[in-house]
């Protein structure tokens, strides 16, 4: 099923029968829902004595099998490495769609960082995976997913007609400010974790010019930069208005974003929290630059963008959130207007801590994080089953489990991090795996049974709280 037929799916309900059948079919007996040994795409001893020491925590057995299922399961099912010019090359698809985009890549291993300093076939992976970013960034730094061969012409099915200019190996060009501010973060992630700068070659120094570049053309100055797409669809956020450029918006320091790391076009082009990442991005860029690449001018330019891009937040990304004081909005344009709203999709304005923005105890964040976690948001859901954040891309009333995730991961309340934890151990479906999102009252009503980044960021959270908070496991 292509993601067209998904979103068809959805308005016709087939998914949902789809999705009960597959939960009908789960007979919960704890067994390991895990690939056979022989299997597994990629095998990491610190990660299988990580998940033997985690899940001996874990008191609950449907916790305990859910943690053994998810954390794993990106190395299991989605990674592929080779060789590309006698260096480490790693491919990684989402789970269920045979691409690679490069918000999901990063973020699916990112849980697997702090046990990369003694792990060599970790760094492998990870330095194979940040050499396969840079080039796909300098085949074109506005795609967002990626093909496994970059000489390969034909895009995901849905993307074939797609009017915008497409290069071999793309796989889908919707640009989000967020696809190259991971690959920042990967890159300073694993450079933090291990010391190891063997991936910041030539070449990768090269693909992080461009990231600035683009940046800069997107904050658009001087005309409407390089960048349009359109597509021929009934789903409106999937294409772009007034020629593909997208809504009008002033040039007021914010960098334009076409569409929201949930793939769905933005409403107003500056986007708040891909902008707050963007700041957090380009300083640890400065900082590599400044450390690793000495490339002096570099930093300053990274640095330089990042404070001007931070102050334009200040004056026109933050909104009146009633009577308590002001709040983040989620959307801007530069004129006034402003979208009032969060999604459960990452950089999210729940995720501001997250992400390494601010403080969880900030006050305008805890403002905006009140607002967002309430009614006031139109994609806060509350059923039976739980609440949570969604978004537009699924459609009302449909909890994202990453949102619950990011909740628990932002949260200072350890009752609040609780229930986050009851909800997610109680909606699984009786799969043993994190879903995209699920009915507010009926959890076997889930979309994607294989989606490797939400599985990924449920294991980061119990890895967390055995950590921090032991005794929820308990």
């Amino acid at each position: 099923m292509d993601r067209r037929e998904l979103l068809k799916g959805l308005a016709l309900g087939s998914i949902w029968a789809g999705a009960s059948r597959f939960a009908q079919s789960s007979v919960n007996d704890f067994a390991s829902r895990r690939p056979r040994q022989g299997e597994r795409k990629f095998v990491s001893r610190s990660v299988e004595e990580t998940i033997h020491r985690v899940k001996a925590k874990i008191k609950d057995p449907h916790l305990a099998w859910m943690f053994e299922n998810c954390y794993p399961n990106t190395l299991d099912t989605t990674v592929q490495v080779g060789v590309v010019n006698g260096k480490a090359d790693t491919f990684i698809i989402t789970g269920d769609i045979n691409a690679m985009w490069l918000r999901d890549s990063s973020c699916q291993v990112w849980p697997y960082l702090p046990l990369a300093k003694d792990d060599s076939d970790l760094q492998r992976m990870f330095c194979g995976l940040i050499a396969r970013q840079s080039r796909c960034i300098l085949i074109d730094p506005y795609a967002n997913a990626f093909l496994f061969d970059p000489k390969a012409t034909k895009p995901l099915s849905w993307a074939v007609d797609d009017l915008t200019d497409m290069r071999a190996g793309i796989a889908e060009r919707k640009w989000e400010i967020d696809s190259l501010c991971f690959c920042i973060r990967l890159a300073h992630g694993y450079w933090r974790a291990t010391g190891d700068v063997s991936p910041f070659t030539v070449e990768w120094a090269r693909a992080m010019h461009l990231v600035v570049d683009t940046f800069r053309e997107q904050q658009r100055k001087v005309g409407r930069g390089s960048y349009h797409f359109q597509r021929k669809t009934e789903v409106p956020t999937d294409t772009l208005m007034l020629g593909g450029y997208g809504n009008p918006a002033r040039p007021v320091g914010l960098i334009y974003s076409m569409f929201r790391p949930s793939d769905d076009a933005c409403m107003y082009s500056l986007s708040v929290p891909e902008n707050m990442f963007a700041v957090v991005s380009l300083r640890q860029l400065s900082q590599m630059a400044d450390e690793v690449s000495r490339d002096a001018a570099f930093a300053n330019t990274s640095r330089s963008l990042a404070l001007e891009v931070e102050s334009a937040l200040s004056e026109y990304g933050r909104a009146r959130g009633g009577k308590d004081g002001e709040i983040w909005a989620y959307e801007v344009d530069g004129f006034g207007n402003q979208l009032l709203m969060d999604d459960a999709n990452l950089p999210s304005l729940l995720g501001l801590p997250y992400l390494g923005y601010c403080p969880a105890d900030d006050p305008i964040y805890r403002r905006t994080r009140s607002r967002i976690l309430s009614s006031a948001n139109p994609y806060f859901f509350k059923g039976t089953a739980a609440e949570g954040v969604g978004g537009p891309h699924i459609g009302l009333d449909m909890i994202w489990p990453m949102g619950i995730i990011m909740r628990a991961l932002t949260s200072i309340d350890a009752g609040e991090m609780r229930q986050c934890l009851r909800w997610l151990n109680t909606t699984d479906a009786q799969t043993g795996f994190v879903h995209e999102a699920f009915q507010k009252d009926n959890p076997a009503q889930f979309t994607r049974p294989w989606f490797s980044w939400a599985n990924s960021l449920f294991g980061e959270l119990i890895v967390k709280l055995s950590q921090e908070h032991p005794e929820m496991l308990a």
